[in-house]
């Protein structure tokens, strides 16, 4: 089927003072449907080429106006004030939220277009008259979505996990005892409970954009960093935290970072008020204090470099599983054929 593929953010590198987390999974699902036989027409900016210079060649294609599609599938776009909120042409206006609802009225409603939303920050109200909309899914990348929403998890590339060897992983030097790349929005809790305590007794790293971070005068943030420079840190980081919003942890919501650490050998501790916790990483791995991420870390340092390390790095790999691309184009697949179905019967009946 053609697919009309709305997104706001970048199949490559793109830009650093950008908070576009999908670059780590967007290309490889994108890359997947294609590679399934399907047809997708993507109907926002193509910001690889405006802002980032990066010139894609015809291997994707971008449209400004209103293709004939078989599908509408939308990365969830929302009301950030003062920037898409603002009128267009007014400097810092990103026009996302404006495409992305002259996309729903064109499709969606006017033409009853099937349409999948695809609500990647939990910003989709659970009231929202989209859930209600007939010709309309809903996919959630949680362990437990929403009634009625389907789990369709952050992919990480089969092949990555099929390359990523536990024992040279383990055997890497790590300069840093705790890593974090990431950005602080409503990661405060986590980061006051369990990161920030524990690095006032190890060598450590932030990257990403925190911007109130004066009660933390001993955490050593380095700011944005280029999207090519997060597995670096990683690479040099012994273990991590696995930092959620409150709105993530409640429904078992993990984002890319977890992969981004695992494949680099980093180790995530996961706060126990995630729910599942155990689903993503080993029990040995999660922890409840502050008091328990120091104790853990120097454990980890103790058996850094040995087959125990490795196992754990192993124990990490095969939660990964979970995310695994495969499993997730199955998933987003057979969403797409439900949701084109009335279509496809009404063209082989005409």
């Amino acid at each position: 089927m053609k697919i009309g593929y709305s997104f706001w953010g970048f199949l490559g590198n793109g830009i650093t003072d950008t908070p576009d987390g999908g670059r780590s999974h967007r290309r490889p699902l994108i890359d997947a449907i294609l590679g399934r036989g399907h047809e997708i027409v993507f109907l926002q900016a193509n910001r690889d080429l405006i802002e980032a210079g990066d010139d894609l060649g015809n291997a994707y294609t971008f449209h400004s106006g209103s293709p004939d599609i078989d599908v509408l599938f939308l990365e969830w776009r929302w009301a950030i004030e003062g920037r898409n909120t603002t009128p267009c042409g007014t400097e810092g206006h990103t026009c996302d939220l404006h495409r992305q609802a002259e996309l729903v009225t064109r499709y969606t409603v006017r033409r009853k277009t099937p349409t999948v939303i695809w609500d990647k920050d939990r910003q989709l109200r659970p009231d929202s008259m989209w859930r209600r909309v007939p010709q309309t899914a809903i996919c959630e990348a949680a362990l437990q979505p929403n009634p009625g929403a389907h789990r369709l998890l952050f992919p990480v590339d089969d092949r990555l996990l099929a390359e990523a060897d536990p024992i040279a992983l383990a055997k890497r030097p790590r300069d840093l005892v705790l890593g974090y790349v990431g950005n602080q929005y409503d990661r405060d809790e986590h980061f006051d409970h369990f990161f920030a305590p524990a690095a006032s007794h190890f060598d450590h790293l932030v990257g990403g954009k925190w911007t109130k971070t004066s009660r933390w005068p001993h955490v050593r943030f380095l700011g944005r960093l280029p999207f090519e420079a997060v597995h670096a840190v990683y690479d040099r980081s012994l273990a991590t935290v696995l930092m959620l919003p409150e709105r993530y942890a409640a429904v078992g919501q993990m984002t890319q970072r977890i992969f981004e650490a695992v494949l680099a050998g980093c180790l995530p501790l996961a706060p126990a008020d995630i729910l599942h916790a155990d689903r993503f990483v080993p029990k040995e791995l999660i922890v409840s204090s502050s008091s328990e991420v120091i104790e853990r870390l120097t454990h980890l340092q103790g058996i850094a470099g040995t087959q125990q390390h490795a196992d754990l790095i192993a124990a990490c790999l095969d939660r990964l599983d979970l995310f695994r691309l495969s499993r997730q184009i199955d998933v987003l697949e057979a969403v797409l054929d439900t949701a084109a179905s009335p279509v496809a019967v009404e063209r082989g009946a005409a």
